[in-house]
């Protein structure tokens, strides 16, 4: 299969993957310059070339992936009966460099509520190389016409019209960070309990004042959950400082403290 193939996989699925590519070549080399493959932990498409030279290749790439090291680095193989062969000898003739290329797989997002504060928190999310999936469960929030506001984004941007918004935290990419904002109080700490019991959720935070999360606490706790476990979800969410009630200024504090923590998981 073509390399393209494993790259769309690797997005497709949320599983990271390599890319290596023949940078140059001399001699008799089986690929010239620009032949790519593309390396999962258990897969490959492509070919640079075959024999101990895409042996090797694999290798490392998988090496990489095992330790999730994210610096790109270049190898170079002597093709001849004389080289130093691991994975059998390979006697074309020539030498071959290549590079070996994690790929960074954009962080996914969940804005659960999507009214004018979700909106405008997803307009500014969505000009940047993340997977936002928006959450409501209520129909017209998510209409194309209300959405059109985001026409054009970097983001993968993917709507869920959810009865019960807990529901989505299932169709959700392992990791994902969680931004809990319904118009619902109830909604929102039946959010927060699901987000707790979900092994594949990284973060999660919370709008509200700190009377509404002591009350949340309280109801978390009834329910089994220990404090080391609520103290994973965070409120107020974002940056301090920002004083204004306005939707827009909210958005861009939630999405200013958010843009941190990605920036720092990089």
């Amino acid at each position: 299969m073509d390399w393209l193939t494993g790259v769309e996989h690797f997005r497709s699925s949320r599983q990271p993957g390599v890319i290596v590519t023949v940078v140059s070549s001399r001699g008799h080399a089986p690929r010239r310059a620009g032949a790519k493959m593309a390396v999962s932990s258990g897969a490959a498409w492509g070919s640079v070339g075959g024999g101990n030279l895409e042996a090797t290749a694999i290798k490392r790439a998988r090496e990489l992936l095992e330790v999730r090291l994210s610096d790109p680095e270049m190898i170079t193989l002597q093709l001849s009966d004389k080289a130093p062969a691991e994975h059998g000898v390979q006697c074309c003739g020539g030498e071959v460099t290549i590079l070996i290329e994690p790929i960074r797989l954009p962080a996914a997002v969940a804005i659960f509520g999507v009214g004018h504060v979700g909106l405008e928190l997803a307009r500014i999310l969505a000009r940047h190389d993340v997977e936002l999936h928006l959450v409501d469960s209520r129909a017209d929030m998510l209409t194309s016409d209300r959405l059109a506001v985001l026409d054009g984004a970097n983001a993968d941007i993917r709507a869920h019209h959810e009865p019960i918004p807990e529901a989505a935290l299932r169709a959700l990419p392992q990791a994902a960070h969680i931004l809990i904002m319904t118009h619902d109080h109830a909604e929102d700490a039946a959010l927060c309990d699901a987000a707790l019991r979900s092994p594949s959720v990284a973060t999660i935070g919370l709008i509200g004042s700190q009377s509404k999360w002591r009350r949340f606490q309280k109801q978390l706790r009834e329910v089994g959950h220990s404090d080391d476990a609520i103290d994973r979800i965070q409120t107020p969410i974002g940056i301090s400082g920002i004083a204004s009630k306005e939707p827009a200024a909210i958005a861009v504090a939630v999405a200013a403290g958010l843009l941190q923590t990605l920036e720092s998981a990089e």
